[in-house]
């Protein structure tokens, strides 16, 4: 969709590019005829999802070292950060440096070759929201000291620099906010509440449900979320654009959801709800629609019977 024939073939940097959804930008991009460049630190990437039609930089944005490596740059997909609860929790100063001192030197890459450039933000810049459904004009509430605010205020951050960039150098960016994504190539233990509930479904445990599962979540396929990336790639709207699904469900429907993919007893265990957890989530995707033509067609029901197959196969193999 950013090319109209093989002979304008874009080179593309992601970074990222060996993470959930950067791998599956990267196999989309090769698929379309792109000359792809990833760049990865493998803090939460795995090897594994290296596309072998794409070259490699083992580096970690937040140094400029890698900076030099890249040549003729097109356009830069900026999806470098710990996106899961594990990964962000586990190490909140690198989440922090990475949203500051990594998005800049990728907005300095941009800058240097006059590429486009794409960020992927995310939803949780809406914090624990008092508006519903969350449309793009929502500031948000968003607890600046609270334990989620690593992730929270690093995304908020990058927004910021890159509208700024955006403003008074004029870079052309485009930033979209994606709303909880699943699909294959999720780490069974990256702490996702999909990903979770599958992993102790294998394993004959009881799925684990924080409050009381009223809380809802806004989830949205692997392959819908790449399209809509793409699409905004292609026309370039500065957004921010909500890049989510209108299938709204609570926790406790989604392990009903993931029992049944599994073919396995419901069975749950309620612990307490974390500080900051939101109570509710769903993209208000208008935007979305009217600017980029896109609509998600991955019903949840199909979308975790993917997920759930693509697990179980994991599982056999080692």
């Amino acid at each position: 969709m950013l090319v109209v024939t093989r002979e304008e073939i874009m080179h593309a940097v992601v970074t990222g590019g060996a993470g959930f959804i950067g791998s599956h930008l990267v196999d989309r991009l090769v698929l379309d005829g792109h000359q792809v460049t990833v760049i990865d630190n493998f803090s939460s990437g795995m090897p594994e999802n290296v596309s072998m039609h794409a070259a490699f930089i083992e580096a970690d944005i937040r140094t400029k070292a890698w900076l030099t490596k890249v040549k003729d740059v097109d356009f830069v997909f900026n999806l470098a950060s710990p996106a899961s609860p594990a990964d962000y929790l586990g190490d909140p100063l690198q989440t922090l440096l990475t949203g500051s001192e990594g998005t800049l030197n990728t907005l300095r890459l941009a800058h240097e070759h006059d590429a486009r450039y794409l960020f992927t933000s995310t939803s949780e810049v809406y914090g624990d929201p008092l508006i519903h459904p969350q449309p793009e004009d929502y500031w948000g509430n968003v607890h600046t000291t609270g334990p989620r605010a690593c992730y929270d205020e690093a995304k908020r951050f990058s927004e910021t620099l890159i509208d700024t960039y955006h403003r008074y150098v004029s870079l052309q960016t485009v930033i979209v906010r994606l709303f909880n994504t699943y699909g294959p190539r999720m780490r069974p233990s990256d702490g996702r509440v999909i990903s979770t509930f599958v992993r102790q479904g294998l394993a004959g445990e009881p799925m684990t449900i924080f409050g009381d599962g009223t809380q809802t979540r806004s989830i949205s396929y692997i392959d819908d979320t790449v399209e809509g990336i793409i699409r905004a790639a292609a026309v370039g709207h500065p957004g921010p654009i909500n890049l989510g699904s209108p299938f709204e469900v609570n926790i406790r429907e989604l392990s009903y959801l993931v029992a049944q993919a599994l073919d396995v007893p419901h069975r749950v265990t309620y612990l307490p709800l974390p500080e900051d957890d939101p109570k509710m989530r769903r993209a208000d995707t208008r935007l979305a629609r009217q600017i980029l033509e896109w609509n998600p067609s991955i019903t949840p029901t199909d979308g975790i019977r993917k997920t759930v197959e693509w697990m179980k196969n994991l599982e056999t193999e080692r």
